[in-house]
């Protein structure tokens, strides 16, 4: 396939792939029950984080609960420790509500946002104010964050700028099983953003289900999220 050729294959599927987003929702997660990843650093398995969906069909709320827990260890001693703990409340498909509370090594903080007259009012560790409804949580299961201009922190509250860019097709092993992904790396817009504090993250999805399988970013290491089960 010559370069324009492939080039033309690319921009074909990522417009395929944003025109399936007209009829995916969020809803379609309610039929789940749990996703859970397995996170590894430096390709050393560390911890895990695993998301809760749970429907409440009468308020027509979907809750998505959020669970991290890993540590860093050296010849058995912990030389870092990490846990957080959220909840993202949809109405309708559309999110009303976050709160998140983190331990980072000691460290805390948090996030919290409401929906207020179509407009994210957020009271964060990183930052207090208000952002549009287009800007979305940096969760990663949900697939549409790939069209967002914007992400929320979900540590602290901070909005991240962002470009999106489709790497193409997949197919990828995690484990025994076999997944054809469409691939994507998130990066900040911002250049004045802190090093350690820049989006630079891969993240493949499955081209069928659209379900997050996998994630991988570097810093001060490198890191992966890598789908256990999903239920």
């Amino acid at each position: 396939m010559t370069l324009h050729a492939n080039k033309f294959f690319y921009v074909l599927v990522f417009v395929l792939f944003f025109n399936n987003f007209s009829t995916a929702h969020v809803q379609h997660y309610s039929e789940l029950n749990n996703i859970t990843f397995e996170i590894y650093r430096n390709n050393k398995h560390i911890g895990e984080h695993s998301f809760t969906f749970k429907t409440y069909p009468v308020k027509k709320e979907l809750h998505v609960i959020s669970k991290i827990n890993f540590k860093i260890k050296k010849l058995g001693v912990v030389l870092y420790k990490y846990f957080a703990e959220g909840t993202e409340v949809f109405k309708d498909g559309s999110l009303i509500k976050f709160n998140s509370t983190t331990d980072q090594n000691g460290k805390q903080k948090y996030a919290n946002l409401e929906l207020k007259e179509e407009i994210f009012l957020i009271d964060g560790s990183s930052f207090k104010g208000k952002t549009t409804t287009d800007h979305m949580l940096g969760t990663w299961w949900n697939h549409n964050l790939v069209k967002a201009p914007a992400q929320i922190s979900a540590v602290s509250g901070r909005v991240i700028y962002q470009k999106v860019h489709f790497l193409g097709k997949e197919t990828i092993k995690i484990h025994d099983k076999t997944y054809n992904t469409l691939h994507f790396k998130f990066l900040s817009v911002d250049k004045k953003t802190p090093k350690d504090k820049k989006l630079n993250t891969d993240v493949w999805y499955d081209e069928k289900s659209l379900n997050w399988v996998k994630a991988s970013f570097d810093k001060k290491g490198q890191w992966e999220y890598r789908l256990l089960s999903i239920k």
